[in-house]
């Protein structure tokens, strides 16, 4: 009588495949109000003026965004087990719209000794950010692409190309602290991206 109940708690069990999906729909809503309490709060609660280190709605604006960092990237990272997107994804996040909220704007131009400590945290955050959410799309793709299981799931691969993404939008900034940052510069950069990786593909991979 065991093994059958067993079998019977196994079939009913079994039998409720909507509760993953359910709680992914609400972590998603979740994390999709996050979001929205942050830009909003960012654009029209001007936010930017707060001055107190520990003012509550500096400390609220804070929260919210680690929590729309947090309920983005951690179900990815879980679901798609890549490892390490949840920390990239969240710090990213949170030092980027602390960075736009709270750190005065640059004066001078990228080498001006005041102002490279911004550009270069507004670089970082950036490019963690960019490669976070670069890392889950090139995933997917690349197990749409190729053919074989080994590259499909190739997470070394994809980490790379993601941080390739990453660095992309942060030289971008750089550009724009010289005060060379034009649509040329910036398909310069797209260009000297997608060789880099193409060359990584065609010398490197190909002898693994």
């Amino acid at each position: 009588m065991s093994e059958v109940e067993d079998m019977r708690q196994a079939a009913l069990s079994s039998s409720d495949p909507g509760q993953p999906g359910q709680m992914a729909l609400f972590l998603a809503i979740l994390a999709g109000l996050a979001w929205a309490a942050a830009l909003t709060m960012l654009f029209f609660g001007s936010v930017d003026q707060l001055r107190d280190p520990i003012d509550p709605i500096r400390i609220l604006f804070c929260g919210i965004v680690l929590a729309a960092g947090l309920l983005t990237f951690v179900p990815m990272q879980v679901r798609l087990r890549l490892a390490g997107l949840a920390f990239e994804g969240t710090a990213g996040t949170v030092l980027l719209f602390y960075t736009v909220a709270f750190v005065p704007p640059p004066n001078g131009w990228l080498l001006s000794p005041p102002d490279v400590p911004v550009f270069a945290i507004f670089a970082l955050a950036l490019f963690w950010f960019a490669s976070a959410v670069a890392l889950p799309i090139i995933f997917a793709i690349s197990q749409r692409v190729y053919r074989q299981r080994a590259r499909q799931y190739d997470l070394r691969r994809a980490r790379r190309q993601s941080h390739e993404v990453g660095a992309a939008a942060a030289a971008c900034i750089l550009l724009a602290g010289l005060r060379v940052l034009t649509p040329l510069g910036v398909l310069l950069v797209v260009l000297i991206t997608a060789v880099a990786e193409l060359l990584i593909l065609s010398y490197v991979e190909t002898d693994t």
